[in-house]
């Protein structure tokens, strides 16, 4: 199989853990090797469903997520299988863009490609700690956030390049340095070293998001900061609070007047 876009719908059809991880690494090093292309032949990208996935763990609404404090060991556990569930759903996302959205540059599919292999590796930091603490993924309850925006944007790549990687994932960039400063206080070094790599390595998946961002707006004739002004409203209804990490937020792309918009959000 040299159709990239097949490779990617197996990555993503993949429920096991362990097998999404291997597949991805396996897809991301035959694309380096020139092994795997985009088929213009290859069949349309069927419509948007559920990605392959455990059974568990069961997904429930934020709202109803247990609040657990840093505190304690099965707290710290929570929160390491909270960042663990968004990095598994982050390949899935990641593989999705390269399956679906047909006719883009080569450089689209490798840098989604290359997301999708770095958040294979942080599920797979995520999931050895997890271990070490005495769980595993699948023992606490998760929430489908991201996943359903990726839904809602199945339709319309614009949308998904604004919203999944410049809002969502970007709000990783805002929350994990406080994350950061809890868990050193509580003097949880290995986890602290796990998302410092994680932090420095979204910057730039965010990044990628802005750039192809951009390039929808440029392909479309379309003013980029009134485009995400206006998509965030129609998606989210505004609804994103700060704070916001402006020196990461900057380094992955966001203008100053981005930055000072969405200090107005309150």
């Amino acid at each position: 199989m040299n159709d990239l876009h097949a490779a990617a719908k197996r990555c993503l059809d993949a429920a096991d853990p362990a097998e999404k991880v291997r597949l991805s690494f396996e897809t991301w090093q035959r694309l380096v090797a020139g092994e795997l292309a985009p088929d213009e032949a290859s069949p349309p990208a069927e419509p948007m469903g559920p990605p392959g996935r455990p059974e568990r763990p069961r997904l429930i609404s934020p709202r109803e997520l247990a609040q657990r404090g840093l505190g304690t060991p099965q707290g710290r556990a929570a929160l390491v299988h909270a960042i663990a569930h968004i990095e598994f759903n982050a390949i899935n996302l990641a593989w999705d863009a390269v399956y679906r959205f047909r006719g883009k540059p080569a450089e689209f599919y490798r840098d989604w490609a290359s997301c999708a292999n770095d958040e294979a590796r942080h599920y797979t930091m995520l999931s050895t700690r997890l271990a070490e603490l005495g769980y595993a993924y699948g023992d606490f309850d998760a929430h489908n956030g991201l996943w359903d925006m990726a839904e809602k944007t199945a339709h319309h790549d614009t949308a998904r390049m604004a919203l999944v990687p410049r809002v969502l994932e970007a709000r990783g960039l805002d929350v994990t340095p406080g994350m950061i400063g809890r868990l050193t206080r509580h003097g949880d070094e290995r986890t602290v070293a796990i998302l410092e790599v994680i932090l420095r390595e979204e910057v730039a998946h965010v990044a990628a998001g802005t750039r192809w961002f951009h390039f929808c707006c440029e392909r479309d004739g379309i003013e980029p900061r009134a485009t995400f002004v206006a998509l965030l409203d129609e998606y989210m209804h505004g609804s994103l609070r700060g704070p916001f990490n402006h020196p990461a937020r900057r380094e992955a792309g966001f203008s100053e007047q981005e930055l000072e918009w969405l200090e107005t959000l309150g």
